[in-house]
């Protein structure tokens, strides 16, 4: 019932703007209307500008600490559910933020701009950009897309990074991935969370080009895997600001036409790495953990009891998370 008077909502809501850009007063095209602005509509947000684009930004700690890059997921997403992890700047760790290329806050590019190289080469970036000494040591810290992200970065750098911490990674070679992507949408086809993730496909559309139609869609549709019938187990609706529904599209396009593997060289980084997985993700679980963490030489892995597949953004899953991660971390430092 409860999801039905949502979708009605939903639907009043969309008549209403409709009805208003049949009166010319709200055009759901335009900046602001249907999501938050980017860094290059919003100059107050806080961004750097690295490698040819703007990417909404901030960092918290001592410039001169450790550095943790953390790595949001999607792709597409944003890491405002990530923030749990400014906790580790008290511990004398430099903690830095970004939204990826066309994601979340960042600025956004044509579908076609994008590549892996690039989204490696962007993540590199950010590094220099924070980094204030060579020595400076550089943690990566990557959530599901991100983890994956991460260890694109580790497999093409594998002497630049000096840790990292993996938390379900969908996996590391296309045919893991595809076949993960494949059980997080198990869903009954006559379901409410079916019916609300597709149902304002009927109603509003938008081309290529028009980023907040496409990423206002976007986040409806991610609204599935908050849903309790969901495999992915999570505790409730994560916080986030925006999606990026066209590089999300682009990057899923490339790895269908292309495919990847980015265990090639990972058999070179001998530093251990801490490999994160749910109890309650439904789709995940042990042997996947282990299957795809297999690449790499020195794995510690970590399973968060009571949680789902954002463990890092709820209570139960941050607080069985937190003292691992800082266990593994002050490790290495």
């Amino acid at each position: 019932m409860k999801a039905k008077m949502i979708s009605l909502g939903l639907l009043l809501a969309l008549g209403c703007l409709i009805s208003s850009c049949q009166k010319g007063e709200l055009d759901p095209s335009q900046p602001g209307h249907l999501v938050p602005l980017t860094v290059d509509q919003d100059p107050s947000l806080p961004a750097i500008a690295v490698n040819g684009t703007l990417l909404h930004s901030e960092a918290f700690g001592n410039p001169g600490d450790p550095l943790i890059i953390v790595l949001h997921g999607g792709p597409g997403g944003d890491y405002r559910y990530l923030l749990n992890c400014k906790e580790f700047t008290s511990e004398g760790f430099r903690v830095v933020f970004y939204d990826q290329r066309g994601s979340g806050l960042s600025k956004r590019h044509s579908k076609d701009s994008y590549s892996m190289d690039l989204m490696l080469d962007d993540l590199g970036a950010v590094i220099g950009y924070y980094k204030t000494a060579p020595d400076q040591k550089v943690f990566l810290l990557g959530q599901s897309w991100g983890a994956m992200l991460a260890t694109a970065y580790v497999n093409a750098h594998p002497t630049e990074i000096d840790g990292a911490i993996l938390c379900e990674p969908g996996g590391f070679t296309y045919t893991q991935m595809k076949e993960y992507v494949s059980r997080t949408r198990n869903f009954d086809p006559f379901s409410e969370t079916m019916n609300d993730a597709v149902y304002l496909d009927q109603f509003i559309t938008g081309r290529e080009d028009e980023h907040e139609v496409l990423d206002y869609k976007y986040g409806l549709w991610a609204t599935a895997d908050e849903k309790e019938d969901s495999p992915l187990g999570n505790e409730g609706p994560l916080p986030h600001w925006r999606s990026g529904a066209v590089v999300n599209d682009a990057l899923f396009t490339i790895a269908s036409e292309d495919g990847f593997d980015w265990t090639t060289n990972l058999h070179q980084f001998d530093t251990k790495v801490l490999f994160v997985y749910s109890e309650n993700n439904k789709a995940y679980g042990e042997e996947h953990a282990k299957a795809v963490s297999a690449p790499y030489n020195n794995v510690q892995l970590f399973r968060d009891d009571d949680s789902g597949h954002d463990m890092l953004s709820f209570p139960r899953g941050w607080q069985n998370f937190y003292p691992v991660g800082l266990a593994y971390l002050n490790d290495l430092k």
